[in-house]
């Protein structure tokens, strides 16, 4: 649940903070779990949400909600030799914002709707950070001589 809180929080010393306050919070909300889903799942929820709260305590998120409009279509693909450690560390550069929608949306799976309700976003505001991101992303790739062109 480490690497969960990690994608989202910086520092790991607080990342490890926030996974701790995390595990206190299971422990006393168990019988709350109904079996819905998976146990694994529940926690990570607990997790991702814990890590929300911690950053709007600090004020680390700031949401632009100038949306941008993608006319082009882009095909791209990062080198297979890239680790993960340095995506996190692409990742972590991003602005807050950004950088919780993408985690949200591209590693966690959940929907717009689903982080807007979350975030106390628009849905719009939502797709947007979501582009900004993987265009900075691109961009930061492409700077590095990691990202290639071309269809795959």
């Amino acid at each position: 649940m480490l690497s969960v809180c990690r994608q989202y929080i910086k520092d790991l010393q607080f990342a490890e903070d926030v996974m701790i306050n995390g595990f206190v919070k299971v422990f006393q909300h168990l019988e709350s779990f109904r079996g819905d889903g998976s146990f694994e799942g529940w926690i990570r929820r607990i997790m991702i949400r814990e890590s929300i709260s911690y950053l709007r305590k600090k004020q680390f998120v700031v949401f632009d909600d100038e949306l941008y409009e993608n006319n082009t279509t882009n095909h791209t693909s990062i080198s297979t030799e890239m680790d993960v450690e340095h995506i996190q560390l692409l990742i972590d550069k991003l602005p807050e914002g950004y950088k919780m929608v993408f985690v949200l949306y591209a590693v966690e799976g959940y929907k717009h709707a689903e982080i807007a309700k979350m975030l106390q976003i628009s849905e719009s505001t939502s797709k947007s950070q979501l582009f900004k991101a993987r265009r900075m992303l691109q961009e930061k790739l492409k700077e590095q001589n990691i990202l290639s062109y071309g269809t795959h």
